[in-house]
Protein backbone atom coordinates (compact mmCIF):
# COMPACT_ATOMS: atom_id res chain seq x y z
CA UNK A 1 0.00 0.00 0.00
CA UNK A 2 2.04 3.21 -1.21
CA UNK A 3 0.73 6.18 1.47
CA UNK A 4 3.27 8.34 1.13
CA UNK A 5 2.54 11.00 -1.09
CA UNK A 6 4.39 9.91 -4.00
CA UNK A 7 2.62 9.34 -7.12
CA UNK A 8 5.32 8.96 -9.57
CA UNK A 9 8.85 7.59 -10.12
CA UNK A 10 10.97 10.33 -8.44
CA UNK A 11 15.04 10.48 -8.63
CA UNK A 12 16.77 11.12 -5.27
CA UNK A 13 19.95 11.45 -4.18
CA UNK A 14 21.69 8.76 -1.92
CA UNK A 15 23.88 9.36 0.89
CA UNK A 16 25.83 8.24 3.60
CA UNK A 17 24.99 9.02 7.47
CA UNK A 18 26.61 6.75 10.06
CA UNK A 19 26.67 3.76 7.57
CA UNK A 20 22.77 4.16 7.06
CA UNK A 21 21.47 5.01 3.35
CA UNK A 22 19.56 8.22 3.15
CA UNK A 23 18.09 10.17 0.14
CA UNK A 24 16.83 13.80 -0.79
CA UNK A 25 14.32 14.79 -3.81
CA UNK A 26 16.96 15.86 -6.06
CA UNK A 27 14.51 18.84 -6.97
CA UNK A 28 15.49 19.79 -3.45
CA UNK A 29 19.38 19.48 -4.39
CA UNK A 30 21.76 22.70 -5.99
CA UNK A 31 24.58 20.98 -5.79
CA UNK A 32 27.37 18.63 -4.08
CA UNK A 33 30.93 20.20 -2.43
CA UNK A 34 33.96 19.02 -1.48
CA UNK A 35 34.23 19.18 2.26
CA UNK A 36 35.36 23.00 2.89
CA UNK A 37 36.70 25.01 6.05
CA UNK A 38 33.28 25.68 8.13
CA UNK A 39 33.30 28.52 10.30
CA UNK A 40 31.66 28.47 13.29
CA UNK A 41 28.93 30.79 14.72
CA UNK A 42 28.46 31.22 18.51
CA UNK A 43 25.38 30.51 20.44
CA UNK A 44 24.24 28.02 17.49
CA UNK A 45 22.62 24.67 18.24
CA UNK A 46 25.36 21.95 18.37
CA UNK A 47 24.27 20.38 14.96
CA UNK A 48 24.73 23.86 13.07
CA UNK A 49 28.59 23.58 12.49
CA UNK A 50 28.60 26.54 11.12
CA UNK A 51 28.79 28.97 7.53
CA UNK A 52 30.20 28.54 4.36
CA UNK A 53 31.12 30.94 1.33
CA UNK A 54 30.04 30.02 -1.34
CA UNK A 55 30.34 32.21 -4.30
CA UNK A 56 29.90 35.07 -2.02
CA UNK A 57 26.68 33.94 0.23
CA UNK A 58 26.62 32.41 3.49
CA UNK A 59 25.28 29.28 3.61
CA UNK A 60 24.38 27.24 6.87
CA UNK A 61 25.71 24.28 7.34
CA UNK A 62 24.08 21.34 9.51
CA UNK A 63 25.31 18.46 10.64
CA UNK A 64 22.51 15.63 9.91
CA UNK A 65 24.28 12.78 12.07
CA UNK A 66 24.25 15.42 14.66
CA UNK A 67 20.91 16.32 14.72
CA UNK A 68 19.40 12.77 14.07
CA UNK A 69 21.70 12.20 17.78
CA UNK A 70 23.81 9.68 15.94
CA UNK A 71 27.14 11.84 16.58
CA UNK A 72 29.52 14.28 14.96
CA UNK A 73 30.31 13.88 11.16
CA UNK A 74 33.68 13.19 10.76
CA UNK A 75 35.91 14.53 8.05
CA UNK A 76 37.31 12.36 5.51
CA UNK A 77 38.44 12.01 1.77
CA UNK A 78 34.43 11.03 1.22
CA UNK A 79 32.92 13.94 3.19
CA UNK A 80 30.16 15.97 1.27
CA UNK A 81 28.28 18.93 1.63
CA UNK A 82 25.28 18.69 0.01
CA UNK A 83 23.45 22.37 -1.04
CA UNK A 84 20.25 22.35 -0.98
CA UNK A 85 16.67 24.43 -0.70
CA UNK A 86 14.65 24.34 2.50
CA UNK A 87 11.31 26.66 2.72
CA UNK A 88 10.93 28.69 5.38
CA UNK A 89 7.89 30.61 5.54
CA UNK A 90 7.21 30.37 2.27
CA UNK A 91 10.24 31.02 0.93
CA UNK A 92 13.30 28.78 -0.31
CA UNK A 93 16.51 28.81 1.74
CA UNK A 94 19.68 27.38 0.97
CA UNK A 95 21.46 25.32 3.20
CA UNK A 96 24.29 22.91 3.11
CA UNK A 97 24.08 19.53 4.70
CA UNK A 98 27.30 17.51 5.99
CA UNK A 99 27.36 13.82 4.50
CA UNK A 100 29.99 10.88 5.42
CA UNK A 101 29.45 10.20 1.52
CA UNK A 102 27.37 10.90 -1.55
CA UNK A 103 26.80 8.05 -3.74
CA UNK A 104 24.57 8.98 -6.85
CA UNK A 105 21.48 9.90 -8.09
CA UNK A 106 18.87 7.30 -8.17
CA UNK A 107 14.95 6.43 -9.44
CA UNK A 108 12.12 4.91 -7.27
CA UNK A 109 9.52 3.64 -8.34
CA UNK A 110 6.33 4.51 -5.98
CA UNK A 111 5.23 0.82 -5.62
CA UNK A 112 9.14 0.45 -4.21
CA UNK A 113 8.52 3.30 -1.25
CA UNK A 114 6.70 2.41 1.85
CA UNK A 115 5.33 4.61 4.42
CA UNK A 116 7.66 6.05 7.55
CA UNK A 117 7.40 3.72 10.27
CA UNK A 118 5.60 4.11 13.16
CA UNK A 119 7.29 3.47 16.57
CA UNK A 120 5.31 4.28 19.47
CA UNK A 121 3.85 7.64 19.64
CA UNK A 122 7.23 10.03 21.41
CA UNK A 123 9.60 9.35 18.63
CA UNK A 124 8.78 12.02 15.29
CA UNK A 125 9.08 10.58 11.83
CA UNK A 126 7.57 13.02 10.03
CA UNK A 127 10.75 13.94 8.37
CA UNK A 128 10.68 10.78 6.90
CA UNK A 129 8.77 10.68 3.38
CA UNK A 130 9.30 6.97 2.77
CA UNK A 131 11.64 3.78 3.08
CA UNK A 132 12.49 3.02 -0.52
CA UNK A 133 13.38 -0.50 -0.90
CA UNK A 134 16.68 -1.27 -3.64
CA UNK A 135 17.19 -4.87 -3.77
CA UNK A 136 17.19 -5.95 -0.21
CA UNK A 137 18.36 -2.52 1.05
CA UNK A 138 16.13 0.56 2.51
CA UNK A 139 16.96 4.08 2.07
CA UNK A 140 15.17 6.26 4.27
CA UNK A 141 13.86 9.06 1.71
CA UNK A 142 13.49 12.69 4.01
CA UNK A 143 11.59 15.65 3.73
CA UNK A 144 14.01 18.06 4.42
CA UNK A 145 11.81 21.09 4.88
CA UNK A 146 10.26 18.96 8.26
CA UNK A 147 13.44 17.58 9.62
CA UNK A 148 14.13 21.16 11.28
CA UNK A 149 11.97 23.12 13.61
CA UNK A 150 10.38 26.67 12.82
CA UNK A 151 12.78 27.91 16.35
CA UNK A 152 15.89 26.15 14.19
CA UNK A 153 14.81 27.34 10.64
CA UNK A 154 15.05 31.25 12.58
CA UNK A 155 18.63 30.43 14.08
CA UNK A 156 19.39 29.84 10.43
CA UNK A 157 18.06 33.18 9.15
CA UNK A 158 20.21 35.00 12.24
CA UNK A 159 23.48 33.12 10.74
CA UNK A 160 23.29 35.50 7.74
CA UNK A 161 21.25 33.47 5.74
CA UNK A 162 19.63 35.48 3.22
CA UNK A 163 16.43 33.36 1.39
CA UNK A 164 17.13 31.73 -2.61
CA UNK A 165 17.75 33.86 -5.08
CA UNK A 166 19.57 37.15 -3.11
CA UNK A 167 23.23 37.64 -3.09
CA UNK A 168 24.47 37.62 0.61
CA UNK A 169 27.61 39.26 1.18
CA UNK A 170 30.23 37.00 3.06
CA UNK A 171 31.05 39.02 6.34
CA UNK A 172 33.88 36.65 6.54
CA UNK A 173 36.40 38.29 4.27
CA UNK A 174 39.67 35.84 5.74
CA UNK A 175 37.69 32.71 4.04
CA UNK A 176 38.43 31.80 0.73
CA UNK A 177 36.24 31.77 -2.10
CA UNK A 178 35.37 28.23 -3.58
CA UNK A 179 35.89 27.68 -7.01
CA UNK A 180 33.52 25.25 -8.10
Amino acid sequence: MITTGITQTTQYLSFKLDGEEFALDISKVREVLDFTKITRVPQTPGFMRGVINLRGSVVPVVDLNMKFGIKDTEKTVNTRIIIGEIEVDGEETILGVLADSVHEVIELEPENIEPAPKIGTRLNTEFIRGMGKREEEFIMILDIDKVFSADELAVFSQAGQAPAGRDHACACEHEEQLSI
